[in-house]
């Protein structure tokens, strides 16, 4: 029993890591960290080479390095844009997959899920055909296109 809550406790936290929102998320206290961090540091240089300028101390004690802390926070601002970037383009994909196939077929495991708006299964197969003969018909310009060009491409003959 405790097997199953530890195996279903693991296989939810591996959907998590995929779902590029949960992932947003999770970095955005990092974020808020890492800028806290840069601000610190950047704080504590200007103050360390204030007293520099004014006399005060010698550049011989050691200050935290800002460069590294600023890298830090790119870095996480770079993972926060892919996943933001991801989240857009796993939604773009599902408009588009309710926009072209709007419409559910019904399962024989699920019956009670039939709507009034499902397709019949010879519908569902006609337009199946008929994306697959768009498919074609793209994939054929797209080779006959290619051709031209590699004909115009080649030399001439030598005059």
């Amino acid at each position: 029993m405790q097997q199953a809550a530890t195996l279903q406790q693991q296989q939810l936290s591996q959907q998590q890591d995929f779902d590029p929102v949960h992932r947003f998320k999770m970095l955005i206290p990092q974020l808020k960290e890492s800028l806290q961090n840069v601000m610190k540091i950047a704080s504590l240089n200007m103050g360390h080479n204030t007293s520099i300028d004014n006399g005060i101390k010698s550049s011989d004690a050691s200050v935290q390095r800002f460069d590294k802390s600023l890298e830090e926070f790119y870095a996480l601002c770079d993972q926060l844009e892919l996943c933001l970037r991801l989240a857009y383009e796993c939604l773009s994909q599902s408009i588009d997959s309710a926009k072209h196939s709007p419409n559910l077929v019904p399962t024989a495991t699920k019956p009670d899920t039939v709507q009034t708006e499902s397709l019949s299964y010879s519908q569902y197969l006609s337009m199946i055909k008929s994306q697959i003969s768009c498919a074609k018909d793209i994939h054929n310009a797209l080779l006959e296109c290619s051709k031209k060009i590699a004909g115009k491409c080649q030399p001439q003959g030598i005059l």
